[in-house]
């Protein structure tokens, strides 16, 4: 949350000259809700489990870039599928640098209601579950100051 997936996923696809898929973005095409009244009708529970189905059944073009929330990941076997179908990149940041860059939280359910600090701490957190999660994707990364260029770069490489 806040390392820039979505924006370095239209980075990255303008480069590569391929569609962009915001999964965020098409569960709430899809479901007609935004991710905050999706878990506020359906709970975490229900959101993953809507998340992971469009994970796996979506049309995805042959070629494109796929940005997902952060929690995805974490859920069901929805990194060992990423992994057999694409490449995966795991956008590492800092705790402190993900906080500096997190100002507008209301569209966010997890931390909507946090201030600097307790937001500093629920990151620590977060990372600490999170991390033998994404640690498992094939390109692990520095997102601080990293541009199109950069990781087009990276995952060349």
């Amino acid at each position: 949350m806040g390392c820039g997936k979505s924006t370095k996923a239209k980075q990255l696809a303008h480069r590569l000259d391929c569609p962009v898929i915001d999964l965020d973005a098409e569960i709430v095409a899809k479901s007609g809700k935004s991710i905050a009244e999706y878990f506020a009708e359906f709970g975490e529970s229900g959101f993953r489990d809507y998340e992971s189905e469009m994970l796996k059944t979506f049309d995805y073009p042959e070629t494109c870039v796929v940005a997902t929330g952060g929690g995805l990941p974490c859920f069901f076997d929805n990194m060992e599928w990423m992994n057999a179908h694409g490449e995966t990149v795991y956008l590492q940041m800092e705790p402190a640098a993900l906080v500096s860059r997190l100002h507008n939280r209301q569209k966010r359910p997890l931390i909507k209601d946090l201030n600097d600090e307790q937001l500093l701490v629920f990151i620590k957190e977060k990372l600490q579950e999170r991390d033998p999660f994404y640690t498992q994707a094939k390109l692990i990364v520095d997102a601080f100051d990293l541009d199109g260029e950069k990781l087009e770069a990276a995952l060349k490489a």
